[in-house]
């Protein structure tokens, strides 16, 4: 996983593409939605109809890090014609792109985020909160100093005042706990020994079923 990091600081990139801050998030212990990165149209369908309609697509690349804001985002694909017809599209916008996600569409009433941040006096930090489209708006989160226990993340995850969410919610059963508190542990873990790392944000974590998924990802470099 350090080879990744290594590699994206030698091409000066500021942040990782969202495939690779999956797999360093994913190395770290946080559960992510199944996906892959297709080059070709042909390779788009394929994994497509390998991992089950409906799915996403989503323009890859280190420089893209606010996709849905330049148009770089479908959900809801639900065919491989439509497949084919999106990938196009997105692969006409963006020159220099490292290919088209494919992303397994993830269903959940519920979300939450999970983010690291560099402290001038505290160094690593980790917080977990209210995602989604209430992040900014509601500020529900708490904060750990990195490295974090399971019983840190297991504090943390009681201390937002939303924490009724992670409980049985109109018929979904209560959120796994341990899943939970592992990603957070980890998030801590790879701000602790990945000094070129300054930031890390995963919105959203959605719960799916009792499970917390990551469908989203971004690694901010130093």
């Amino acid at each position: 996983m350090l080879k990744i990091i290594q590699q994206a600081v030698e091409n000066g990139q500021k942040t990782l593409s969202e495939y690779e801050s999956r797999l360093v998030i994913e190395s770290a212990g946080v559960f992510v939605s199944a996906a892959e990165l297709a080059k070709t149209r042909d390779e788009a369908i394929e994994a497509a109809e390998k991992m089950g309609f409906p799915v996403v697509l989503k323009g890859c690349s280190a420089e893209l890090a606010h996709k849905t804001e330049a148009g770089m985002v479908a959900l809801n694909i639900n065919s491989p014609e439509q497949v084919a017809r999106v990938f196009d599209e997105l692969i006409g916008k963006v020159k220099n792109l490292d290919g088209i996600l494919v992303e397994k569409m993830v269903r959940g009433n519920r979300e939450f985020v999970i983010g690291l941040t560099r402290d001038s006096s505290f160094g690593p930090c980790v917080m977990f909160g209210l995602g989604g489209i209430f992040t900014e708006a509601l500020k529900d989160v708490t904060f750990r100093v990195a490295p974090l226990t399971r019983e840190d993340a297991l504090e943390m995850i009681d201390e937002i005042k939303t924490k009724k969410l992670l409980g049985e919610f109109r018929g979904s059963p209560a959120v796994d706990r341990e899943a939970l508190a592992k990603a957070l542990v980890g998030v801590g873990d790879l701000g602790v020994r990945y000094d070129a790392i300054a930031e890390i944000d995963i919105n959203p974590l959605i719960i799916c079923g009792d499970k917390p998924v990551a469908v989203d990802a971004l690694v901010v470099l130093k």
